[in-house]
């Protein structure tokens, strides 16, 4: 999802500009994230991001806000989809922010104080070629939070995974919302730089909605801690039983690594 697009790329026209109107009136309400989901509570998913962007340009010279979902990877980067950064014919870019993009990072009440919350601007973006995939990063470093750890190795068809993220309720009423939420996918498809999840717990109808594009899909076991597998890119209206699309980090493992370790 690009922004106001979060996580839906192909949420545009007459779509996109009732979701930004509805975002820039503030018609927000006390609904919580993640169609279907469960809301988080303080000290979980401490490496969960919302990223907050104002002043994005149109092609008619208009402007609108938007959000997206994101999570950290190390002390001054966080990783979320690729189209959140884009110019404004919706292409994505690297390079400094195209517009003003704030973090909120370690709150699951974007709103409140909430133990170890930091509130980041996010300076430059880079893309991952070929993936719907961007790097941002932080004007200051988080260090009182673990990022989250890449999972190197190839998904399975199968495997439960998390998704964690700032996302609207509805598509037909895409607001991004304060408060963070989570649900549980498995993963029903694998293609070469994608895989595909549907919702498992707590319903089956559990899954990503708008502004939660960037979502990280996390394995948890009892025995490590959360690595994340995959973000999230897009897919139908929500809530809905069918497959989303998110972006496999395997495949681009090596990249992320030599950016973020690249001198500052």
């Amino acid at each position: 999802m690009t922004c106001v697009l979060a996580r839906r790329r192909t949420m545009r026209g007459a779509g996109l500009a009732a979701a930004a109107a509805l975002l820039v009136a503030g018609t927000a309400t006390s609904a919580y994230a993640v169609a279907d989901g469960i809301t988080a509570q303080p000290g979980q998913y401490g490496y969960a991001a919302r990223l907050t962007m104002t002043d994005i340009p149109n092609p008619d010279g208009s402007h609108h806000d938007s959000a997206c979902s994101a999570a950290l990877i190390a002390p001054s980067w966080l990783i979320t989809a690729g189209h959140c950064f884009h110019d404004v014919d919706h292409q994505p870019v690297s390079g400094p922010v195209p517009y003003p993009t704030a973090a909120t990072i370690g709150r699951v009440d974007a709103d409140g104080p909430g133990p170890g919350g930091h509130d980041v601007a996010v300076v430059a973006a880079v893309q991952s070629p070929g993936h719907d995939i961007a790097l941002a990063y932080l004007a200051e470093p988080v260090d009182d939070i673990t990022p989250l750890a890449l999972d190197p190795a190839a998904p399975h068809l199968g495997d439960v995974l998390r998704i964690v993220g700032w996302g609207a309720l509805r598509g037909d009423h895409p607001v991004a919302l304060t408060r963070l939420q989570s649900g549980q996918v498995q993963i029903s498809g694998l293609a070469d730089s994608t895989v595909a999840v549907r919702g498992r717990a707590p319903r089956w109808t559990t899954g990503a909605c708008p502004f939660d594009s960037g979502a990280p899909y996390v394995r948890e076991s009892d025995t490590g801690g959360p690595v994340l597998v995959a973000v999230e890119s897009g897919g139908p209206s929500c809530p809905h039983p069918f497959d989303e699309t998110a972006s496999r980090i395997d495949v681009v493992h090596s990249w992320i690594q030599s950016t973020i370790a690249a001198p500052e």
